[in-house]
């Protein structure tokens, strides 16, 4: 009987876990990485995008001199230009690649651009971003098929 009752009482927790699981928000995408065609790529860890430009980018920008970013609080969609980077060779608008709002930017490449070129996509990030909509993410390119348009 005691035997019965813990079999009852296990079944009973493991359907109340699946209704809690089933009932929670989405998971989220964590740690991926996602391109677009202009270069440009977002690091996801939940709701949280970081984003810059990528390796082959500033590669053929050259030696970047400038950066312009947008403020902390600022509101973005999809799409929209939210900065600006300069090189010695070429200047060129810099676009989100999903849209929400700015939480954050790396005041470390203020004066100090040279990290764009040295590690674009980790000590150079450009912002960061509470992501509104993480379905825009699937319209991005994986690593894959981002190496694949960059040999085109």
């Amino acid at each position: 009987m005691m035997m019965n009752a813990m079999r009852v009482a296990g079944r009973t927790s493991a359907s109340v876990f699946r209704k809690r699981v089933a009932s929670s928000a989405p998971l989220r995408r964590s740690m991926a990485t996602y391109f677009t065609e202009d270069h440009e790529y977002i690091t996801v860890e939940g709701d949280v995008g970081t984003v810059g430009i990528t390796d082959f980018a500033q590669n053929q920008m050259g030696e970047i001199v400038s950066v312009e970013l947008p403020e902390v609080g600022d509101e973005f969609e999809k799409g929209d230009e939210f900065g600006a980077v300069a090189s010695v060779k070429a200047a060129s608008d810099v676009y989100l690649p999903v849209g929400g709002t700015i939480t954050a930017i790396n005041e470390s490449i203020e004066g100090n651009e040279a990290v764009v070129n040295e590690s674009p996509q980790d000590d150079g990030w450009f912002v960061k971003i509470q992501i509104a909509d993480q379905s825009e993410l699937d319209d991005l390119l994986d690593a894959a098929a981002y190496d694949e348009h960059c040999e085109d």
